[in-house]
C-alpha cells in the first residue's frame, strides 16, 4: 500500500442540531474547507438544480428527482501545495452514497469530472472516495485513483446521497501532500474570517481564540451552543479560552466600526486503546483476520464512534501510515501488529499506544519413511526423523521422547512431533508400519529355448515384492527376461526391503527336443549350441538308468544315438553339462531341462 497520511477526520450527524451544521445544497453556497476545518455530514435534499436538467454528469445519471442531485452537499478546497491528494468519505454501510470531483473556480463552468463514482454500495463498505481505503480494503471498487496536484487548483466537491436515508457523512483528506505540507496542504485563504476556519480539536487540548485587531477598543465574547448566542459575562480579553463545543462570537469595537467574526470548535473524545492479548496461529494458516482483535482494542468504546488500524511499524500506527488489510496474510515466525485507534470525528484524536504479537508457528513437518522392515538376521531397525529439531518435542507410542527410534520387533509405531510456544500448541503424528523381511531366494530359473528369443524366467519363494537383473542390467519388477543370448548370464534377485540379494550364474544354450537318426541326412544328429561359448565345456549323455553313452566337446559336438558302434533304441536320454568358471573351478549347468527323445 502507499503512503498515506490521514490529515483530520470529522463526523457530524444531522441529529447533532442544527447550530453545528455545516451544509449547502448549491453549488454556489459550497462550504469552502482547508487545513483545520471540520466537515460536517448530512443532506436534506437539494436546492436549484447546479447542472441545468443535464442528464448526465461524468458518471453520475439523473436520479428519481429528474435531476442529476437527490441528496446533495457542494464543499469546495483550494490546494496550497504539490503532491498526492486524497480524500476518504465515511458513510453508513447501508447507505449509497455518489460523489464527483470538478476542478474548476467556477459554478458555471464545472466541466467534466475529474473523479467520480456512481457504484452502489452492495459490499457495504464504510468508506467512499479518492486513494485507498483508510481500513486497508484494498477490494473497495468506490475508490478512484490519487489527484497529482499543483499549489492554487481549485476543487469543487459535490456528495449525493441516492438512497434517499442518511446517517450523516465525513470528510477526510489523505495523501503524501499532508507528509510534506501538514500545514498548508490545503489554502486557508479561501476562508475570509477574523477567528480564522472553524477548528477541530481533541478533548483537552487547549484552544484559545484570538480576535486581537488593531485600534480596538473593546471586545465582548459570545457563544451559541443550541439556542442562539448569548454573552460570556467577564470575558473583555482580545483572546478567550474555549472550554466546549459550540458556535463562538467575537465583538470588536474600533472607532470607526464593529466587527463581528464567528467560528465553530468542536472538541472530539480521545479515544484510549486498551490492552491488546498475543495472538498465534499453526503453520497452515494463509489469512490472520486481524478485526477480531476490534474489539479488545475499543473495549467499552464504540465501533460508530472510532476506527481501529493495524500497522507493521510504530511509526506508522503514529503518522496512520500504511494500514494493513484486515484479512492480513500471515508471515512466517513472530511479528509486532501496531494498533491505532481514531477517532472517526477527529482523525488527530488517536491513540497509538498499543501492540501486540502475532505468532505464526511452524508445525512439524514429519518427512519420514512410513514403511520399515526387519530382515532376518538384524537385530533392529531404526526408525523415525533422523535429524530431530531442537525447539520440537517428541513422542512415541511406545513411550520414547527422541525423534528415532530402535525396534527390534514388528508393528505400528507412532511418532508425534510438537511445537509449543505462548500457549500454542502445533503438531503432527506419523504412524510407521514395522515388519518382517528376509533374503529372496531362488527355487527355479526356466530357460526356454526358442531359437531367436531365448527366455529366462526367476522363480523365488514370494511374489510380488522382490526386483531382478540379468548380468548389470538395471533392476526389473517382472521375473522374466526375453531375447537372452546364449551363454553365460548372471541373474541377480534383490529385496527392495533392504533385506539382501542372491545371485545365480546359468547358461542359456540351444538343444533339440528330439532327433531321428536313421540314415535319411536330415536330423540325424544331436548336439548343443552355445556350448562354444563356454570356457571347457562337456555334454555328458546318459540313458534312464544313469549309464553314461557319450560325452561331447568342442571339437566332437554331435552325437548319432550309438554306443559302442550299436545303435541305441527310442527312448528318452539325459545329459549333464559342465564347464570351467572364471575362478577356474569346474560346476554343472543349473536349470537346464536336460532331457530330449530318440526317435527312429
Amino acid at each position: 500500500m502507499s503512503r498515506f497520511i490521514i490529515l483530520w477526520f470529522v463526523l457530524f450527524f444531522l441529529g447533532m442540531g442544527a447550530v453545528f451544521a455545516q451544509v449547502s445544497p448549491d453549488c454556489g453556497n459550497a462550504i469552502p474547507i482547508c487545513n483545520n476545518t471540520p466537515v460536517n455530514g448530512g443532506t436534506i435534499g437539494f436546492g436549484m438544480d447546479d447542472f441545468n436538467s443535464a442528464a448526465k454528469s461524468g458518471c453520475l445519471e439523473q436520479t428519481l428527482s429528474g435531476v442529476i442531485e437527490s441528496n446533495s452537499a457542494w464543499y469546495r478546497f483550494r490546494t496550497g501545495a504539490s503532491g498526492q491528494l486524497g480524500f476518504n468519505i465515511g458513510i453508513d454501510t447501508f447507505e449509497d452514497w455518489d460523489f464527483a470531483l470538478y476542478k474548476s473556480d467556477n459554478c458555471n463552468n464545472l466541466g467534466e469530472p475529474v473523479r467520480c463514482n456512481f457504484f452502489d454500495n452492495q459490499d457495504e463498505n464504510t468508506f467512499v472516495g479518492v486513494g485507498e481505503d483508510p481500513t486497508g480494503n484494498t477490494e473497495n471498487v468506490q475508490y478512484e485513483a490519487w489527484l497529482d496536484v499543483t499549489p492554487g487548483e481549485d476543487y469543487y466537491l459535490l456528495i449525493n446521497n441516492f438512497s434517499n436515508i442518511n446517517s450523516g457523512f465525513s470528510i477526510q483528506f489523505s495523501g503524501h501532500i499532508f507528509v510534506t505540507n501538514p500545514f498548508d496542504a490545503l489554502d486557508c485563504s479561501i476562508i475570509n474570517n477574523l477567528l480564522g476556519p472553524p477548528i477541530a480539536a481533541c478533548e483537552n487540548e487547549n484552544i484559545v481564540l484570538d480576535g486581537t485587531t488593531s485600534d480596538a477598543t473593546s471586545y465582548r465574547w459570545f457563544v451559541d451552543s443550541g439556542s442562539g448566542f448569548t454573552e460570556i459575562v467577564g470575558e473583555t480579553n482580545s483572546t478567550y479560552q474555549v472550554a466546549q463545543s459550540a458556535n463562538y462570537r467575537v465583538e470588536v469595537i474600533r472607532p470607526s466600526e464593529t466587527i463581528i467574526s464567528d467560528v465553530q470548535v468542536s472538541f472530539s473524545t480521545m479515544p484510549v486503546a486498551n490492552a491488546v492479548s498475543d495472538d498465534a496461529s499453526c503453520s497452515g494458516l494463509e489469512i490472520y483476520d486481524l478485526s477480531q482483535k476490534d474489539a479488545e482494542v475499543l473495549g467499552s468504546q464504540g465501533l460508530s464512534e472510532f476506527l481501529v488500524s493495524y500497522h507493521n511499524s510504530k511509526s506508522d500506527a503514529v503518522a496512520g501510515f500504511n494500514a494493513l488489510p484486515k484479512k492480513y496474510p500471515t508471515q512466517s515466525g513472530s511479528e509486532t501488529i501496531f494498533v491505532r485507534i481514531t477517532s472517526i470525528a477527529n482523525s488527530k484524536c488517536f491513540d497509538a499506544s498499543e501492540q501486540f504479537q502475532l505468532i505464526n508457528l511452524e508445525t512439524p513437518n514429519l518427512d519420514i519413511s512410513e514403511e520399515a522392515f526387519l530382515c532376518d538376521d538384524d537385530t533392529g531397525v531404526v526408525i523415525g526423523l533422523e535429524n530431530g529439531n531442537t525447539d520440537f518435542t517428541y513422542q512415541w507410542s511406545s513411550g520414547e521422547t527422541t525423534p528415532t527410534l530402535m525396534v527390534s520387533e514388528a508393528g505400528e509405531y507412532k511418532l508425534t512431533a510438537t511445537n509449543t510456544k505462548s500457549g500454542l500448541v502445533c503438531s503432527a503424528s506419523k504412524v510407521v508400519r514395522v515388519a518382517v523381511s528376509r533374503p529372496p531366494e531362488i527355487t527355479d530359473i526356466i530357460i526356454d529355448d526358442l531359437k531367436n528369443n531365448n527366455t529366462v524366467t526367476v522363480i523365488t519363494d514370494v511374489t510380488g515384492i522382490y526386483e531382478y537383473r540379468l548380468d548389470n542390467g538395471p533392476y526389473q519388477e517382472g521375473h522374466k527376461f526375453y531375447q537372452v543370448e546364449p551363454g553365460m548370464h548372471t541373474i541377480s534377485v534383490n529385496n527392495p526391503q533392504g533385506c539382501g540379494e542372491v545371485t545365480e550364474e546359468i547358461a542359456v544354450i540351444g538343444f533339440p527336443k528330439f532327433f531321428t537318426p536313421n540314415g535319411d541326412n536330415s536330423n540325424d544328429y544331436w548336439s548343443i549350441t552355445g556350448v562354444d561359448l563356454l570356457d571347457s565345456a562337456i555334454v555328458s549323455i546318459y540313458d534312464r538308468f544313469g549309464k553314461l553313452l557319450a560325452q561331447l566337446d568342442a571339437a566332437d559336438s554331435e552325437w548319432d544315438g550309438s554306443y559302442n558302434g550299436e545303435l541305441l533304441p527310442e527312448s528318452d536320454y539325459w545329459f549333464k553339462l559342465t564347464y570351467t568358471r572364471a575362478d577356474g573351478q569346474i560346476v554343472t549347468a543349473q536349470y537346464i531341462n536336460n532331457h530330449f527323445s530318440l526317435k527312429r
